[in-house]
C-alpha cells in the first residue's frame, strides 16, 4: 500500500507547531501502525512528510487518547472540496478572525459543527 502523503513547506510547519510521527500517534491512539495508516487513507487523519521518513500528523489532532472529535468529518468535507493533505492542514491552522482563532482551535473547543459548515462552503 502506497500512501500519498505530501511534503510540507516551512510555513505550514510553523503554522502547526507540534507534530507527531505516525508511529507515535499510533501508540497514543492504542493502534497498530497499519491501522494508523488506514486512518490516513480513509481521511480520518491527515499527515505530511517532514523532511522524508514516515508521515507526521499535527499533535493537536489527538486529544484524550483519541482522534479529536469532529476532525474526521471536517477532513472528509475538505477532501470532498478538493483539498489535499497539506491544504487541509493549512486551512485548519490558519487564523480566522470570524471564529476567532483557527478552525482547529474551534474544533478543539467543541465547535466542530460550525467549522464543518465553513468547510462545506468551500466546495461551492
Amino acid at each position: 500500500m502506497t500512501l500519498t502523503v505530501a511534503q510540507i513547506d516551512r510555513e505550514t510547519d510553523e503554522l502547526v507547531g507540534e507534530w507527531l510521527p505516525l508511529s507515535d500517534a499510533a501508540k497514543t491512539l492504542g493502534l497498530s501502525i497499519g491501522r494508523a495508516k488506514q486512518l490516513l487513507k480513509d481521511k480520518k487523519l491527515v499527515g505530511a512528510r517532514r523532511g522524508g521518513g514516515e508521515p507526521h500528523i499535527p499533535k493537536v489532532f489527538i486529544a484524550g487518547g483519541d482522534v479529536l472529535k469532529g476532525l474526521p468529518g471536517t477532513l472528509t468535507v475538505l477532501a470532498d472540496a478538493g483539498y489535499g493533505e497539506v491544504e487541509s492542514i493549512r486551512w485548519l491552522f490558519t487564523p480566522d478572525d470570524s471564529l476567532p482563532g483557527s478552525p482547529i482551535d474551534a474544533i478543539a473547543a467543541g465547535r466542530h459543527t460550525e467549522v464543518k459548515r465553513r468547510a462545506q462552503a468551500l466546495g461551492f
